[in-house]
């Protein structure tokens, strides 16, 4: 289902001004991916790069074609790691945030 403008535009306003709903939307990215939930994933890094740095200035940044991006992120794209990889550096750079990964804690 496409979203409508009116949810694209109130998140890219949230963003705009809230820097922890933007860290939370690219951290819920990133878990989605690691959890094997690709397709989410895709779809929230898509709505962080729409509400923030846009694919043109995102695609110069990591030397990317910005329409290669929008079809990587794609409901259908499938990015390679290396594309991925290079995108997620990016946009934590810019986010100022760091991803570390933790064993989960499990009870005996």
């Amino acid at each position: 289902m496409a979203l409508s403008r009116s949810f694209k535009e109130t998140v890219k306003a949230r963003a705009e001004r809230d820097p922890e709903f933007r860290a939370a939307l690219l951290g819920e990215a990133v878990e989605a991916f690691a959890a094997g939930e690709a397709d989410t994933g895709k779809a929230l890094i898509r709505d962080y790069i729409n509400a923030t740095v846009g694919f043109d200035s995102l695609g110069e940044a990591v030397s990317i074609d910005p329409k290669n991006l929008m079809r990587m992120f794609g409901p259908r794209g499938n990015p390679r790691l290396a594309n991925l990889s290079a995108v997620l550096r990016e946009l934590n750079r810019r986010e100022a945030v760091h991803f570390k990964v933790e064993p989960e804690r499990v009870a005996h």
